[in-house]
């Protein structure tokens, strides 16, 4: 792909989020685009927001888990970035309209308190460089199709790296921890909408340990010259499905002992 096509291609991102109607397969539209384009695509719409005046609050790492690795056919994560419009306060309500086809998924959030940067980043270093960690949602969006009505086709990685991972709302659970207080591994949730629980999970769902997901996370940004800033949120994946949220549905994710968080969808 060429510049003007990222370019292109990120402008009809931005027209899809806010007409709320989705556009085609950029796979199926440039067949022979790769992850660099898809990110060179992210990379457009996070000028295109920054010029409307959005702040970069963090990032979100996606495709953590083996069975979504496996269903797109790679072995390695994702990643997008969290604007400051991307926040919501905990137990507060989306207004109906906001999302096109939202979701939701259960995570692990740091909020960094120093920058993270390098090519041989360590969890060591991940560690020191967090503030805390809390309970948080994960609010997914698609801009993009997720099938070709025509074909059947299913989107690819490439897809969901230009539509900045899918990535569309964050919210924070009010409890902070130290990040050692816990073993982020056994640290889990039960998802439940409108009173019924639909999925649960464990934080080793994410590369066997969340902290892992944030080394990959600073070693890749590190590979393109960025790098994670102090007070910032990193989402370091999802541990369960990604749950439907139509209007009318009433979110809550209980973390047990590290806390809980919820959201409605007016």
């Amino acid at each position: 792909m060429t510049p003007a096509e990222h370019a292109a291609a990120a402008a009809d991102l931005l027209r899809a989020e806010v007409t709320g109607t989705q556009i085609g397969l950029l796979s199926l539209r440039y067949p022979g685009m790769s992850m660099d384009d898809a990110y060179a695509i992210q990379s457009a719409l996070l000028a295109a927001k920054l010029a409307q005046g959005r702040r970069v609050i963090g990032w979100k790492i996606g495709l953590t888990s083996r069975a979504m690795q496996d269903a797109l056919g790679i072995d390695i994560p994702d990643s997008g970035i969290l604007f400051d419009d991307m926040a919501f306060a905990d137990g507060a309500s989306v207004p109906r309209g906001r999302f096109i086809q939202p979701r939701i998924e259960a995570e692990i959030a740091f909020v960094m308190k120093a920058p993270l940067c390098g090519a041989g980043v360590t969890r060591e270093q991940v560690r020191a460089a967090t503030d805390f960690v809390s309970p948080s949602i994960e609010i997914l969006d698609t801009r993009i199709l997720r099938k070709d009505p025509a074909t059947g086709t299913a989107r690819i990685i490439t897809d969901t790296i230009s539509d900045n991972a899918a990535n569309a709302g964050v919210v924070l659970g009010g409890a902070r921890h130290a990040v050692d207080a816990h073993d982020l591994r056994w640290v889990g949730a039960i998802a439940a909408r409108n009173g019924v629980v639909e999925e649960t999970g464990l934080g080793a769902g994410v590369l066997n340990d969340p902290v892992e997901s944030v080394v990959w996370l600073a070693r890749r940004m590190a590979q393109v010259g960025q790098r994670i800033e102090a007070g910032q949120i990193i989402l370091s994946g999802s541990f369960i499905r990604p749950l439907e949220c139509p209007p009318g549905s009433d979110i809550h994710a209980d973390f047990g002992a590290f806390g809980s968080v919820s959201i409605r969808f007016a």
